[in-house]
């Protein structure tokens, strides 16, 4: 949405948001037809997650049980565990399990629930609104996933009651911003592969959310939030209702949610962020160029200032390099950084060739801090289900959720060229400098620009998901044996839309500044331009072009996609306990599954080239400067056009023996399970895992652990991606000259298989001691090997290991091409890489009831990830083992920590919550040099520094119940305001890491919850 469009947007949210408080607070009197949830926790609620047996009584509040009550009809005594297809009492999975209750999500008071799970250690890169703002062509801003283990959202299988949910986004993830928040009772979260349990993308881990499918009464949340800048006002308004009827054999429910996010920035050209932010400080890893003088290639300087274009232009090359001009279009010489120096070959001396960068100087055109922090996002959700008894101990049911995400951002200002060659003939140039192209013999020169006078281009996406299950789950007796059944039919259909406004079509812009006087008017130079339409535009100053100009080089009609996703899911499974043993019954589940996934994606014919199937054809007239074929024509935003299916068959069994129960030696059990699947696009694949639990005689003391193979099979963008094209701006060119723009084109690949993981992990509980029943301890090591990982090599890397002499990565780019455009590198995926990551989970907690003799209780929480190492191979001959432990410029510090401290009692709530992770580097494949540098290399590239500093944050937040129905919360997040570390780039990105560090600065939050 427009700037505009958000205020009024986010005016109505605010008054509606003040309507509902006003209607909470005047039902606090009103006769309670539902008893509220009580504030004080279980008996249990300071038990980590991973260690705590289920008390089927206890409403689930906190980090609380990893085996739960069962859904809908189900005997009380019977559990569900997300990380197994086993339904039995008194069942122990060996594979840990997080579990986040109702109350610490209300405790967080998160607009998006997605925002409280992404903060437990063992999810590392998960995506959400913050991160992505950069980007134009990736089509995931907004988008909210998460990603256990360091290992992507592509290898995290995100379910709803246990059930898939079709992808928001062409590589399959879901969007969590389009779950029914409201509904939401507990999340589980599974630290371990969970492929024979529950399929492909389970490498990482399961997070699986379950809704209240029993829910009686009326509740309702209604909050605001704002950053100290004042930025990023949000509003919230929710409400769920549900009943039962004939005699309590009907059961519906309702709910609805309205969340709209203002989002923050941009900010403005050179060092400004928005609002008054003053952390950003353009760093950047400049590249000297060198690679055997014995002083490191990159050196770690802040203030980079790219000396290549200027806010208003700047001459780059030749005789007259170093003339710039200012906002009134009068030339006067720039001033370069470093006591730069211009050489007239491009080049400025005391600089940084390597990547065309002097440090200080004039920075008021560099566009790093003009990109959004976060995008704004409103999202509106629609959720119904309908669920009947029709026997004593089964349910039939249907589930309707519609939901409708709109995400807005800018990805840099203006428009960056730092290559556009200007004759000494344009009539805009000024007189002064036209004299000086006289004197020097020249009738052109190389110019780059900001463009700063152009209006600021804006990526909108509008994703919109409809999801129908209908489902039957329950009870049934087989010679005296109970068996539990639960069967599904799922159909999904996400529609998704992208448009970029405001973006440059690059060779009408050329032929727009390519000026001459005929007639006495100024006119396009190019007779077929002119014919075209062509306005003639002046980049010499800051004179905002023509109205007919600007819709010359910049249309109404930008760059779009248009996205259908398609998901059939038909389950079921069975489990029961057919066999009394020894030591207990034999457990047993077992299931198939079918799923198709369908993708279609459109783009415009200015970028995808003209087709058949491109959408809108008739908006987009043909032109003779535009490639018709090929598309690839805007600055940003080239999507492409493309079709992929695939069909899934699957089938799984598993099984829970017990080995022994006695006093004298405890109790123990084997878990095993396996699945084989058929993929139609690459054939059978088996995962299985097998693992046990041993019940030590020793008090309260467990031991568990666990071995699995999992898959994961290609995604449709991986396999049928549609052709896509990145715009590079500043691309370093090893084989000498300047950096130049490039057009990254990445495409899929059919041929592609299945990855394949081993997923270990051994752990110890303690579990409240009789000796101090308040505590409990747990330990888990894990170890993960993936192989066969579908990956990509970076441009630069490819245009690199063809410098260094592998020729097997010469043949697919073109760095020195005179045409317009042509500059590229071809980027595909392949089953090349291996990962291994390992380290070990931490969880300990302990409640105190009435402390100090004080009623309610008092809890202490901390949940610890330790990655010990995370080693990238490439799988190319010739380049070396990365370990991106510790790389904070990544996913996966070495130590990550969070922490919560909680009163509660029947009146009021206090909890201060920590989240902390450990200082790292810009990355482990760096040798730290000042002098007597060895080689630099690809593999192992000198600098001169390579630290980066942790984060410690502090959130506080306090409810007060007005009454036993209704309660006022508020939450402070990040209380010191405590400022991100530059996370330093080789170009002229935003240099901070979204994904590990907050860049929004202290947050407040308040609202009013009502339940009836």
């Amino acid at each position: 949405m427009t700037t505009e469009q958000g205020i009024r947007t986010s005016t109505v949210a605010w008054r509606v948001a003040g309507s509902l408080a006003a209607l909470a607070a005047s039902l606090a009197s009103a006769p309670a037809f539902a008893q509220a949830t009580p504030v004080t926790p279980p008996a249990d609620a300071g038990v980590p997650a991973s260690t705590r047996t289920a008390d089927p009584a206890a409403p689930d509040q906190s980090i609380a049980p990893r085996t739960t009550p069962a859904e809908g009809p189900q005997d009380a005594g019977s559990i569900v565990v997300t990380g197994t297809r086993i339904t039995s009492s008194g069942f122990a999975a060996p594979t840990p399990t997080t579990v986040i209750g109702e109350d610490a999500i209300l405790k967080n008071a998160q607009p998006n629930i997605f925002n409280t799970i992404a903060q437990l250690p063992s999810l590392q890169g998960s995506t959400g609104a913050s991160t992505g703002t950069f980007s134009t062509s990736s089509g995931t801003q907004g988008l909210s996933s998460f990603s256990l283990r360091g290992l992507g959202a592509i290898r995290t299988l995100t379910l709803l009651d246990g059930q898939r949910v079709v992808g928001a986004n062409v590589t399959g993830v879901p969007d969590i911003s389009m779950f029914p928040q409201l509904l939401i009772k507990r999340v589980d979260v599974v630290t371990g592969g969970a492929s024979a349990s529950y399929g492909s993308d389970a490498v990482g881990g399961v997070v699986n959310f379950i809704t209240d499918t029993r829910f009686k009464g009326f509740k309702a949340n209604v909050q605001g939030g704002v950053t100290r800048y004042g930025d990023d006002k949000q509003a919230l308004v929710q409400a769920a209702y549900g009943a039962s009827l004939l005699d309590d054999r009907l059961h519906v429910i309702v709910s609805g949610e309205y969340d709209d996010e203002d989002g923050v920035g941009p900010g403005d050209y050179g060092t400004d962020l928005a609002k008054g932010r003053n952390w950003y400080r353009a760093s950047t890893l400049l590249n000297t160029g060198q690679t055997n003088n014995g002083l490191p290639q990159f050196n770690y300087r802040d203030f980079a200032q790219p000396y290549q274009y200027a806010k208003y232009g700047l001459i780059n090359n030749g005789p007259l390099q170093g003339i710039a001009f200012d906002q009134n279009g009068a030339p006067y010489q720039f001033n370069y950084g470093s006591n730069g120096r211009p050489t007239g070959t491009g080049a400025v001396t005391n600089c940084f060739p390597g990547n065309s960068f002097c440090v200080g100087g004039d920075l008021s055109g560099a566009p790093g801090s003009g990109a959004s922090l976060k995008s704004s996002l409103e999202r509106l959700i629609g959720f119904g289900r309908i669920g009947y008894d029709f026997a004593e101990s089964s349910e039939a049911y249907v589930t309707v959720n519609v939901a409708q995400v709109k995400t807005s951002n800018q990805p840099s200002p203006g428009y960056n060229r730092p290559n556009l060659t200007v004759q000494c003939a344009n009539p805009y140039l000024p007189q002064l400098v036209r004299d000086r192209c006289a004197t020097a013999g020249i009738t052109q020169f190389n110019f780059g620009s900001s463009n700063a006078n152009f209006p600021n281009p804006l990526v909108q996406t509008d994703r919109r998901q409809y999801r129908f299950v209908a489902g039957l789950k329950g009870k049934f007796d087989v010679g005296g044996t109970d068996w539990t059944y639960d069967g599904y039919y799922e159909h999904g259909v996400t529609k998704a839309a992208i448009d970029v406004e405001r973006t440059v079509l690059q060779n009408r812009y050329v032929a727009a500044t390519n000026a001459i006087t005929l007639n006495g008017a100024i006119v396009c130079a190019d007779a077929a331009a002119r014919a075209a339409g062509c306005q003639p535009i002046n980049i010499f100053g800051g004179a905002t072009p023509s109205a007919a100009a600007l819709a010359y080089v910049t249309p109404a009609n930008g760059p779009l996609q248009r996205t259908t996703l398609k998901q059939d899911v038909a389950s079921l499974n069975f489990s029961g306990e057919p066999v009394e043993l020894w030591a207990g019954p034999l457990s047993v589940a077992f299931g198939a599954e079918y799923r198709r996934e369908y993708y279609r994606v459109r783009g415009d014919p200015y970028g995808a080239g003209v087709t058949d199937v491109s959408p809108n054809s008739e908006a987009y007239p043909a032109d003779p400067l535009l490639n018709s074929t090929l598309g690839s024509n805007w600055a940003a935003g080239n999507y492409k056009n493309g079709t992929g299916k695939y069909d899934v068959y699957e089938g799984f069994l598993e099984l829970n023996l017990p080995l022994f129960d006695s006093e004298a030696i405890g109790k123990a059990n084997v878990n095993g399970a396996a699945r084989v699947t058929r993929y139609s696009t690459s054939g059978t694949i088996w995962a299985w895992k097998i693992g046990g639990t041993w019940e030590t005689p020793l008090d309260g003391i467990r031991l568990r652990a666990v071995t699995s193979r999992d898959v994961r099979a290609p995604n449709l963008s991986e396999l049928f991606a549609a052709p896509t094209v990145t715009t590079l701006p500043s691309f370093t060119n090893p084989f000498g000259g300047p950096a130049v723009q490039i057009f990254q084109n990445t495409v899929g690949n059919t041929d592609l298989k299945p990855e394949i993981a081993r997923n270990t992990e051994a752990g110890i509980v303690l579990s409240r001691p009789s000796w101090l029943p308040g505590l409990s301890l747990s330990f888990d090591y894990y170890n993960i090997k993936l192989n066969g990982v579908v990956s990509t090599l970076s441009a630069d890397q490819i245009v690199r290991f063809c410098f260094e002499g592998n020729q097997a990565f010469c043949g697919g780019f073109e760095l020195n091409s005179p045409t317009q455009g042509g500059n590229f590198v071809n980027v595909q995926p392949f089953n090349l890489a291996s990962w291994k990551t390992s380290g070990f989970d931490i969880e300990a907690s302990y409640a105190w009831k009435q402390p100090l003799g004080l009623p309610g209780s008092f809890t202490i929480r901390a949940l610890g990830t330790h990655v010990r190492e995370f080693k990238v191979a490439a799988g190319i001959a010739g380049v070396a083992t990365v370990d991106q432990a510790g790389a904070n410029n990544g996913a996966t510090p070495n130590w990550k920590w969070l922490a919560t401290q909680s009163y509660d009692n029947d009146l009021f709530s206090i909890n201060v919550q920590q989240r902390w992770f450990s200082d790292g580097n810009f990355g482990n494949q760096y040798v730290v040099c000042t002098t007597g540098c060895p080689a630099s290399t690809a593999n192992n590239p000198t600098i001169d520094y390579n630290k980066m500093k942790g984060a410690f944050y502090v959130d506080v937040g306090g409810s007060v119940n007005l009454t036993k129905q209704v309660s006022a919360f508020v939450r402070v997040e990040n209380v010191f305001d405590h400022d991100p570390a530059a996370a330093p780039q080789t170009n002229t990105g935003l240099d901070v890491n979204p994904a590990l560090y907050d860049t929004l600065g202290r947050f407040y939050r308040a609202g009013v919850r009502a339940r009836f």
